[in-house]
């Protein structure tokens, strides 16, 4: 038995297909294969569900996989170890970031900790929430910053700040002429969404609930549109399609206060979302976190509250 054979075990279960697993683990289906059959003769049981267009995994492989988890996290905690015997702030951290947060905080997050920690490279993926909080447990990554609520629990987590939502017209909107935006006033509107599985759209959809029963109006007019990121949402709202809801961080992007576009704030209270950083309890390079979390107020982020006296705490009593 081999942390290669586990790894590839663990990426089976969560594709639940070898092809999509092999190139996940960069290696190919056959050889994927030929190692977790292996394994199964080794542990003398069936761990997956072979035949269907999707694989599924059996009630011991449940198991075995939940194990392979915590041997695969511990492993990269052994490395994690050495390192901090000779400098916990020595050697790469590897940060996972939400898609509605890299592109605004990571080009002021970089040359802060390259001022405060140059010997701690940042090792930085984009990705989902749900699809991060995995690559924690796997010990892929050493921490994510993301924003609440999240699905899980048995992590660490501090809060680093919190943001408010506006909204975001075209130029000749009659809405440019409001100081202020009511949330319940956005049914009236066309709305563009970011695509299923991005937090951020599910953030919106709590701002206003009746958006999610508006994909289409009686009249068959569509009264909603997916964007696959916010930056070209922007694009489209820009070009008259509709309006937008954006947090506040994205404002600071260059470009932005276009002619073509206009930002207003919502009536109080006002929506927003808490940006926080989770990492395991296993994890041995507390220093390095926290090294992390002062590079991120030494961003200074246009627009946000920065959370400095909150202090780190389970996810579960969050």
């Amino acid at each position: 038995m081999t942390l290669t054979e586990l790894k590839y075990i663990v990426a089976v279960a969560r594709e639940r297909h070898f092809g999509r697993a092999a190139e996940a683990c960069f290696v190919s289906q056959p050889t994927l294969s030929v190692a977790i059959r292996k394994l199964e003769d080794e542990l003398g049981v069936v761990l997956f569900e072979r035949g269907g267009t999707e694989v599924g995994v059996t009630p011991i492989g449940l198991k075995v996989v939940a194990q392979a988890q915590r041997v695969l996290e511990e492993g990269a905690n052994l490395r994690e170890i050495a390192r901090e015997g000779h400098d916990p702030l020595a050697g790469p951290l590897r940060v996972g970031v939400i898609h509605t947060v890299g592109p605004y905080l990571l080009p002021r997050l970089v040359p802060a900790q390259i001022s405060a920690t140059p010997q701690m490279p940042l090792l930085l993926q984009e990705n989902f929430t749900v699809r991060l909080l995995e690559l924690l447990r796997q010990g892929e990554i050493d921490c994510a910053i993301v924003a609440l609520p999240l699905p899980e629990s048995g992590l660490m987590m501090r809060p680093l700040y919190d943001e408010p939502f506006v909204v975001a017209v075209p130029r000749h909107h009659p809405w440019t002429k409001l100081k202020e935006i009511d949330a319940k006033d956005l049914k009236k509107e066309t709305m563009l969404l970011l695509g299923t599985g991005h937090c951020f759209r599910d953030q919106v959809l709590e701002v206003c609930p009746e958006l999610s029963r508006y994909s289409a109006a009686s009249d068959g007019i569509q009264r909603t549109f997916e964007g696959s990121s916010l930056e070209t949402i922007r694009h489209m709202v820009a070009a008259g399609i509709g309006v937008t809801v954006l947090p506040t961080s994205s404002l600071s992007m260059p470009g932005m206060n276009s002619d073509l576009l206009s930002y207003i704030p919502f009536k109080k209270p006002v929506p927003d979302r808490r940006v926080v950083l989770v990492w395991r309890k296993s994890f041995p390079r507390p220093a390095a976190i926290e090294a992390l979390v002062s590079a991120v107020y030494a961003s200074e982020l246009p627009g946000v509250s920065y959370l400095h006296e909150e202090k780190a705490g389970e996810l579960a009593e969050a």
